[in-house]
């Protein structure tokens, strides 16, 4: 789980809630109709922009945002190594037992696997990367969605209003009502840009640092497992991978080679 999600989402309703509770009632700012025009309203768009199938997965979306694991890439670095010590030790059919016996990452043992059936460092370099290019467009997709709701949420929250105004100047004979109702018409507003902002966007934005991340270390995983069927020294490796990581991380993986 992403904590930092999970207390940005608690923090921002938190303020807004207490921002309300200074100078009015929590229960002034819910209005049914209001809510059905921006949810309805945004969800009725988002239907028309994708296909029923890419909206079904808006959970599995929003799951990633929230629950994905942070990816290490000094992991996959000593990992790589490790494995790469194994080869050039024992050769690169001893990496099969290595893969039943460790659960490494699902891509790096794809990539591996095609090296230790002998195929081609073109073609397991082309397949690799191909993986990579699908990983990137379904990304894409996801991120599209959350990028659509924050577009489309603000727009009928001005719709709602629009309505609500409209209504308003219908009952113009009635002055002691314009307050309220005036109230009631900015509320879509207000509903279509807390989700937007405090929802749709910054999710849309932690997808786009996880997916970057993520082919960051499928990148890495390449060079590693080109490296390893080039049959290249561990110590060169470990240089070609370091410049995947930040000095830092290249710290952290000096300290565990000297321990």
């Amino acid at each position: 789980m992403d904590i930092s999600t999970i207390i940005g989402f608690v923090l921002g309703i938190t303020l807004v809630c207490v921002a309300i509770m200074i100078n009015a009632s929590i229960t002034s700012f819910i209005d049914m109709a209001s809510i059905a025009v921006v949810v309805g309203g945004t969800v009725a768009a988002i239907l028309i922009s994708f296909p029923l199938g890419q909206v079904f997965k808006i959970a599995s979306v929003v799951k990633n945002a929230v629950f994905a694991k942070p990816l290490n890439p000094v992991e996959y670095v000593a990992a790589l190594v490790k494995l790469a010590e194994h080869a050039r030790r024992d050769g690169i059919l001893s990496l099969e037992s290595q893969l039943q016996d460790n659960n490494y990452d699902d891509f790096l043992a794809r990539g591996l696997r095609m090296a230790i059936d002998g195929q081609d460092p073109a073609v397991i370099e082309v397949a690799m990367e191909k993986e990579v290019e699908t990983i990137v467009e379904r990304h894409a997709s996801g991120k599209a969605l959350l990028d659509n709701v924050a577009k489309y949420a603000p727009a009928f929250g001005m719709i709602g209003t629009l309505i609500g105004l409209v209504i308003m100047l219908q009952n113009m004979d009635d002055p002691g009502a314009l307050g309220p109702s005036m109230a009631v018409a900015l509320i879509t507003t207000f509903y279509g840009s807390l989700i937007a902002n405090l929802f749709a966007m910054p999710l849309a934005d932690k997808l786009a640092l996880r997916s970057e991340q993520e082919i960051a270390a499928k990148l890495l995983i390449i060079r590693g497992v080109m490296s390893i069927q080039a049959g290249d020294n561990p110590r060169i490796v470990q240089q070609k991978l370091n410049a995947f990581l930040d000095g830092r991380q290249r710290a952290e993986i000096e300290k565990g080679s000297e321990a």
